[in-house]
């Protein structure tokens, strides 16, 4: 006969982890202007990528109820549509639409990610309460929106989880059931309850968005995770209990199971940092790491008009670039869909050396079939600037650096064109402000009257605009009959 010991039954102390999280949301004051400031600039900016979104078919015709004709009494507005839904559908809607053309925002470190993705949750369950009746401003969004990206990005500076074949979209799962259980009215203890679920939700978006070889990214996983941090913060309100250890339980905890046992590192206590840092993407909706590539190929199509040459002059490429770079975007043979052309640096860099500018509709089939693009991708190689790796990720500088060097095919070689800060970072947030305020304006112009467009630019231009009401800000982007 053998004995074994019983296992304990004893409830543990919940995971330091999970406490830290819990005591920022319900606790931490931001009192950072220039956070507060970045984040009105994010919310127009992400509100304004959705609405751009709904142009593309294949997204808008994922939005809407999951019951055609539904509508919700005080349900979420979703922007640019007339659906009225539940507020965990309506995360999933505004966060699909958020994410669907890699236009928002982004942070790059260990870990990369969207951080605004999170406001698929906050405005969806924000919206719902304030036309329940509850007294919600823009200021509270705008909150959500910083501490969201704290947690996200917090977590991604030293902790890679690409790496063990998790999607970054796990970060916005968590940083949204945070966020948004403070918003629904749980205490501390019920909000780490509902970031246990989180990470214990962890297998579920363990996803191929980024790998080789497995077929399309899922555009939606943005909205999948929004959804998914709504349902389980309004099922802890219910009573659900959380889970304590759920990151470092032996075997069957998160370390264990999901991150090869490694408990995750941090570089620096939850403040306002990941906000005041983001990265916009203003010129270009192209993947992050390939956004400066982009600008020097612009930059090489201008000089090659000037020496009365074009695309087809050209032998061959080098890309310098980044390590995540070479890992992530760097991709050869055919590409079969929008997202995986805009999550390639060749594809993004041969257009505008072809064409002298990089859109959304750059990635369309259309747009594709022309050779040449193909032609020129064969034409590229890309290498490792070490300097490019290290100074990605120093805190201090956070650059984003390519250098681009085209061979003409009668032997000259034109000067390198090296950029290591795109447009939408901090270092250069002065001169691409005004740019992402066009930005906006040409993503509203589609889908509303020039009055309605005026009313919306005044409104987020107002000095009071952050003690708005959350669901006059919404109706704001509600489509006209």
């Amino acid at each position: 006969m053998s004995a074994f010991h019983a296992e304990s039954a004893v409830r543990p102390e919940p995971d330091k982890v999970l406490q830290d999280i819990a005591d920022y949301v319900h606790n931490y004051k931001i009192d950072s202007p220039l956070a507060f400031e970045t984040a009105r600039l994010c919310l127009i900016d992400t509100i304004g990528c959705g609405l751009e979104a709904l142009r593309f078919p294949a997204c808008a015709n994922l939005l809407g109820p999951v019951v055609e004709g539904t509508v919700v009494p005080n349900g979420t507005k979703v922007p640019g549509t007339n659906f009225q839904l539940d507020p965990i559908r309506g995360a999933f809607n505004i966060g699909t639409q958020i994410r669907w053309l890699d236009y928002n925002d982004c942070f790059l470190a260990a870990e990369w990610g969207h951080p605004s993705d999170n406001l698929g949750a906050i405005l969806a369950v924000a919206d719902h309460l304030a036309r329940k009746g509850e007294p919600l401003t823009v200021h509270e969004v705008l909150e959500g929106m910083i501490k969201a990206h704290e947690i996200q990005g917090g977590l991604a500076l030293l902790n890679s989880f690409n790496r063990v074949g998790l999607d970054h979209v796990v970060l916005v799962k968590v940083a949204s059931t945070a966020v948004v259980s403070k918003l629904i009215g749980l205490d501390r203890a019920q909000t780490i309850d509902a970031i246990s679920h989180a990470w214990a939700d962890g297998q579920s978006l363990r996803t191929y968005r980024h790998a080789p070889n497995t077929g399309s990214r899922k555009s939606w996983a943005a909205g999948d995770a929004c959804s998914r941090a709504v349902n389980l913060a309004y099922l802890v309100k219910r009573g659900e209990k959380g889970m304590p250890s759920v990151l470092t339980a032996k075997t069957w905890g998160f370390y264990d199971v999901l991150f090869k046992g490694k408990p995750f590192e941090f570089q620096m206590p939850f403040g306002s940092y990941i906000m005041e840092n983001v990265l916009f993407k203003i010129s270009y909706p192209a993947e992050f790491h390939a956004q400066t590539a982009v600008e020097a190929a612009c930059i090489l199509h201008k000089k090659l008009k000037e020496l009365g040459k074009s695309s087809d002059d050209i032998k061959s490429i080098r890309i310098r670039t980044q390590e995540a770079a070479m890992r992530i975007i760097n991709k050869k043979g055919p590409l079969d869909n929008f997202a995986d052309r805009d999550h390639d640096i060749n594809y993004m860099v041969a257009y505008p050396l072809i064409y002298g500018n990089l859109t959304s509709e750059s990635y369309t089939d259309e747009a594709a079939k022309d050779p040449r693009i193909d032609e020129l991708r064969a034409k590229i190689t890309c290498v490792e600037d070490q300097r490019f790796s290290v100074e990605y990720h120093e805190p201090s500088k956070r650059s984003i650096g390519n250098a681009l060097l085209v061979e003409l095919k009668d032997g000259t070689v034109l000067d390198e064109v090296e950029i290591e800060y795109p447009v939408g970072h901090k270092r250069r947030r002065a001169e691409g402000t005004p740019l992402l305020f066009q930005k906006f304006e040409r993503h509203i112009a589609p889908h509303f009257s020039q009055e309605r467009q005026e009313k919306i630019l005044n409104t987020v231009n107002d000095a009071n605009f952050s003690k708005l009401p959350v669901d006059q800000f919404t109706n704001l982007f509600v489509k006209s009959s």
